[in-house]
């Protein structure tokens, strides 16, 4: 008891620990996004912004862990909701939309993508977001990157408002080198300060840079020491609002005036801010899973983040989601469980209500510094190594085409053009590998029922009338026309098509449509379309022979065929060829030794003493004649019936078929004369009449009948010959 008490102190003071030092990177971070987004708005909304960044680093802190996230992970406001919601600022500042307007819908913003967070995780995308393609997501970082350095180097050079940076920079009239050299100090130490020391997080080194620049700089000029009209600066938290409580609850007021029209017109940039928040607080709880050795929830904890954008939408913060660089402090620092997030967003509230003077003097320029350097680590500069190589070119093309539609136009145009490179590239992927696994001729691809020697020769000369075509991949709209390619030459000469599916991953509804096509030629030909494996699940989850039933291609005529495996189709289509697939087959007689085939040609009374030598045997259906490891002292020849020769599996029970023997053959030769122990088993498929030569009365034939028994030799050295010759035939089929 008092070891399990121990522990979990221990842990509650690593999270204790974790927590504050997660807070004292994701806070500095919040405040500057919170900056960049209500900025934008006007001057006088900057104390709002920062407001907003640390409002939404308590609720996100305090409901996301507590309602079910991933543990140690701590979510806090991040760059791609500063890049999407300074970019939605910016637009509705140059529609002429009122400021008091703007912060609702900012508000109303952030809301709407946490339902649809919500949304996301109680559908189950959740696993499926981790699934986007790398280019994508590099393209999403990037260009969120660029967009971040992009909005800040106005702020950086003094300029306030909504001013392009591509102006900022063609007015340096404009410029105000305070602003300049403050950003510049809090920039250097945050890029050299983890040469220094990784003790105290880099950015508030940054931030405390920043701070002591101004006020020395405040030193020469003593009109930065006043707060009220300082664009240089945060200014007093709340902007316009008396309190804070009204910062909170005085746009709420103004809910009714929102229409429904403008609800829907966040729909598109809602749903795009949730995929962002979604893909960076995934890819940070994967991170985080490779280092714990732990396994996250997805769509659990999508719901938690989405509960937690809420909530930082009704208190007045902005959205946010999984930080990594926060993330990682937090497990550097001993935060072992979800109480280190919530620790954070406590730890948060308090530095702002203990702190909030200070925050007011933070300069907006050292802010600047800070993101511009998360801007710059956000762009993915590994992505330039796609280009030394043709195969990633393309992967190269699409992250920069991402990139460009962000940057250029939007990141809502930017997801939808991301995801649809991401299709080109995977349907061309596809159409640049074959369906078509392997194509054999019937005559070089035989079953594994052992036939005799004429017929044998005859399947091998009547080889022309089928095809057999092993079917991999996916079998869909892009991959059509390879299919009917392969088939096609094939429909007018070939009597029997086999298609084996056992490697096919996915078939949809056109491939289906192609298939029955093929079908109905076959039909009038007389002719038959055979598939064999078609009960195995696709990764999808279909199954099938279930979907080709649905869809009435394998159910509407006796000219399609259905097997469980390859080698059951292609012993049928050899049934049809020697004629014996034509009902329901007569009761045949047991063979006498003098008209096995192996014997055949020889005079009767020269097989007088070998059937003396010989035992008849019976035996019932499903009874072993032999099993793996017993002596190979025995040769077997079939009077009638069948025998199924298994190889021992774990896998499949009753053994992995081999070869099947029927009426007039022999087996176990090759143990009988290398005189080995059995490799396989050998089991009765029918009632089954046998002659047994065992290897006894073999030797005393050999001495007494010299003659006869090299005769018996010879003649079963010819059929494994034979039997090898037809193996090496198939192999070599198999091979090109």
């Amino acid at each position: 008891m008092e070891l399990s008490m121990t522990f979990k102190n221990d842990k509650l003071v690593g999270d204790f620990w974790g927590g504050l030092a997660a807070m004292l990177v994701a806070l500095p971070s919040a405040i500057a996004f919170g900056v960049t987004i209500y900025a934008a708005i006007g001057p006088a909304y900057v104390g709002l912004g920062a407001l907003a960044g640390i409002l939404g680093a308590t609720a996100l802190g305090l409901v996301a862990p507590a309602l079910g996230g991933t543990n140690r992970l701590i979510t806090a406001p991040c760059a791609p909701a500063a890049a999407v919601l300074s970019a939605f600022a910016i637009e509705l500042v140059q529609h002429g939309t009122p400021a008091p307007s703007i912060v609702l819908m900012l508000t109303a913003l952030g809301l709407v993508s946490g339902v649809v967070q919500l949304a996301l995780g109680f559908m189950g995308i959740g696993s499926l977001i981790k699934y986007i393609p790398f280019p994508v997501v590099s393209g999403y970082l990037t260009g969120v990157g660029l967009i971040i350095i992009g909005s800040q180097i106005p702020k950086f050079l003094g300029l306030h408002g909504s001013t392009p940076w591509w102006k900022a920079l063609a007015s340096p009239e404009l410029w105000q080198w305070e602003s300049i050299v403050i950003g510049s100090a809090t920039a250097l130490v945050m890029v050299f300060a983890p040469l220094v020391t990784r003790v105290v997080p880099a950015a508030i080194l940054g931030l405390l840079a920043g701070v002591l620049t101004y006020f020395g700089l405040a030193v020469m000029d003593e009109s930065l020491l006043v707060i009220e009209g300082n664009e240089l600066i945060i200014g007093p938290l709340g902007g316009t609002a008396s309190s804070m409580l009204d910062a909170i609850t005085g746009r709420w007021q103004e809910v009714g005036d929102l229409k429904l029209s403008q609800i829907g017109s966040l729909l598109g940039t809602a749903l795009t801010l949730a995929v962002l928040l979604s893909i960076d607080t995934l890819k940070t709880a994967v991170v985080l899973d490779a280092l714990t050795r732990s396994r996250h929830d997805s769509n659990r904890e999508l719901v938690a983040q989405g509960l937690g954008n809420v909530a930082s939408a009704c208190a007045g913060g902005m959205p946010g989601a999984g930080q990594m660089g926060a993330t990682l402090v937090n497990l550097a620092s001993g935060g072992q469980t979800r109480i280190s997030g919530v620790v954070e967003g406590v730890l948060s509230l308090v530095a702002f209500l203990a702190l909030g003077t200070f925050i007011a003097w933070i300069p907006v320029g050292a802010l600047a510094g800070i993101l511009m350097i998360v801007g710059f680590r956000m762009i993915d500069r590994q992505s330039l190594h796609l280009l030394g190589s043709p195969w990633t070119v393309l992967d190269f093309i699409v992250i920069v085409a991402v990139v460009a539609v962000a940057v250029g136009y939007s990141l809502i145009a930017a997801s939808g053009v991301g995801i649809a490179l991401a299709m080109f590239l995977f349907i061309r992927e596809q159409l640049s590998s074959t369906v078509i696994r392997r194509k054999m001729d019937g005559g070089t691809r035989f079953s594994k029922r052992v036939r005799l020697r004429q017929d044998m020769a005859l399947l091998e000369k009547q080889g022309h009338q089928s095809v057999i075509l092993e079917l991999q991949g996916g079998l869909f709209f892009g991959t059509k026309d390879q299919l009917y390619t392969a088939l096609e030459p094939e429909l007018a000469k070939r009597k029997y098509i086999l298609l084996d599916m056992r490697r096919v991953q996915s078939v949809d509804v056109t491939a289906v449509h192609l298939l029955q096509q093929i079908r109905d030629s076959l039909i009038e030909r007389d002719a038959f379309l055979i598939f064999s494996n078609l009960t195995h699940t696709l990764p999808n989850g279909r199954n099938i022979a279930e979907f080709f039933d649905q869809m009435e291609l394998t159910t509407m005529t006796e000219h399609v065929k259905v097997f469980g495996q390859l080698d059951d189709a292609v012993e049928w289509v050899e049934d049809q060829i020697l004629g014996q697939g034509a009902g329901e087959a007569p009761e045949l007689a047991a063979l006498e030794l003098k008209d096995l085939e192996l014997f055949k040609g020889h005079k009767e009374e020269t097989l007088i003493d070998l059937e003396a030598a010989m035992q008849r045997r019976t035996l019932v259906k499903d009874e072993k004649v032999y099993s793996f490891g017993d002596p190979g002292n025995e040769l077997y020849l079939i009077r009638k019936g069948a025998v199924r020769i298994t190889l021992p599996s774990t896998v499949e029970e009753g053994g992995h078929h081999s070869l099947t023997y029927g009426r007039g053959d022999f087996f176990g030769g090759m143990a009988f004369l290398s005189q080995m122990t059995r490799l396989n088993d050998a089991t009765a498929l029918d009632d089954t009449e046998l002659y047994v030569l065992q290897r006894e009365q073999f030797e005393v034939l050999r001495e007494e009948h010299k003659r006869l028994a090299c005769t018996l030799v010879e003649e079963l050295a010819k059929v494994l010959a034979m039997r090898l010759r037809y193996a090496d035939k198939e192999l070599l089929a198999m091979q090109e």
